[in-house]
């Protein structure tokens, strides 16, 4: 058995993508798929073609939308590595990117001159984004030159804008009614955070609460995971994400560590001044350290840092405008809020790149995929 799909680079992560007419509709049989195809049983996932992290080991099937006013539906799968599982319950603006060049490059969307815009909705969770793509000289690129932190390479540029993303799993911006809350773990400790419902839900401690500066390197935040998830599980049935008979996952909410700007060093060996940057902001991918950022997790800094009182607007002291530069171990993203009311963004903008990498058929073992 072989099934069809592309494989695209946005920002920072890899996505397999598939029409949806070449894959199952019924959910389980999407989910046995994509286990079998991605080797996802597997620690190192080596016999199949996903990757070995949580930013490689990602998908979606994408189709045509019948909503109004969106071009694209997309239904987003973090294929689970040495698990066999696939987690449905978030998004990924990363592979939205993505998908809105292979919207364009599969013909989903007519090109409209120079740049093409295409509106999505992400099936998961209900999220509508905008991607407009560039299309100088009306035609569809393989290559550019639009660069983002985490990657050397190029890209074809993608503005990325979540809208109106608060309160899209919960209802509202902040899920407490609190800027921030005091967050009790087992033990004595109890960090200040901001729990945040913006792109996703997200769960950022104020760093210096927690006796850290939140510019650790990945190393350093490896070490945190296990308290990082207990973070993340404290604070779930907070943001009414876990009924209280339920087991705690590790897909949401997402959680991180914020401080103020401090001089440090990239993954890629370069200098960041502190003033180069407003927040710095240290975030896990599932259960690792996330080597830049998730984009809807910069929805959310940025969301939060919009509100007096969050652990971000507290590090970010004396950062104004539209414009918030979050520092992240790959560098600096920029994120910009527009359409500001009551302090909840209705617009919420990252520029990003794009890459069509491969077209492929996927061979997938018949008896994994029926089992």
């Amino acid at each position: 058995m072989h099934t069809p799909a592309t494989l695209v680079r946005g920002g920072t992560s890899k996505c397999w993508l598939f029409s949806q007419v070449h894959v199952p509709a019924d959910r389980g049989e999407l989910e046995k798929l994509l286990v079998a195809a991605y080797g996802s049983t597997e620690p190192v996932v080596l016999d199949g073609v996903g990757g070995a992290t949580p930013t490689t080991s990602k998908a979606a099937v994408v189709g045509v939308s019948r909503a109004p006013g969106v071009d694209v539906d997309y239904l987003f799968a973090q294929v689970g590595i040495g698990t066999g599982t696939v987690e449905w319950t978030s998004n990924c603006g990363n592979c939205a990117t993505g998908i809105a060049l292979y919207a364009v490059a599969k013909g989903l969307v007519p090109i409209t001159g120079d740049r093409t815009r295409v509106v999505m909705r992400n099936s998961n969770t209900g999220a509508v984004l905008e991607g407009v793509v560039d299309t100088t000289g009306g035609r569809v690129h393989e290559f550019g030159e639009q660069r983002v932190p985490g990657t050397r390479a190029g890209g074809v540029a993608v503005g990325l804008t979540f809208l109106d993303p608060a309160g899209g799993t919960t209802g509202k911006l902040l899920p407490t009614g609190s800027p921030a809350d005091d967050l009790t773990l087992t033990g004595a400790e109890s960090p200040r955070v901001s729990m945040v419902d913006a792109g996703a839900p997200v769960v950022l401690v104020d760093a210096g609460s927690a006796g850290r500066t939140g510019a650790e390197d990945l190393a350093r935040v490896r070490a945190d995971v296990p308290w990082l998830r207990a973070v993340r599980h404290a604070a779930a049935p907070l943001m009414g994400l876990l009924p209280p008979d339920g087991e705690p996952g590790d897909a949401v909410p997402k959680v991180g560590l914020v401080g103020p700007p401090v001089p440090y060093t990239t993954t890629a060996d370069e200098k960041v001044r502190a003033d180069d940057y407003d927040v710095s902001v240290r975030m896990l991918s599932m259960n690792s350290p996330h080597p830049a950022i998730g984009l809807t997790s910069a929805v959310a800094v940025a969301a939060a840092g919009l509100r007096e009182g969050s652990v971000v607007a507290a590090a970010a002291e004396g950062q104004s405008g539209p414009w918030l530069r979050i520092g992240t171990p790959a560098g600096v993203v920029a994120v910009r809020c527009d359409d500001v009311r009551d302090g909840v963004p209705g617009r919420v903008t990252v520029q990003r790149a794009a890459r069509l990498l491969a077209d492929a058929h996927i061979y997938v073992p018949e008896a994994r995929r029926a089992s």
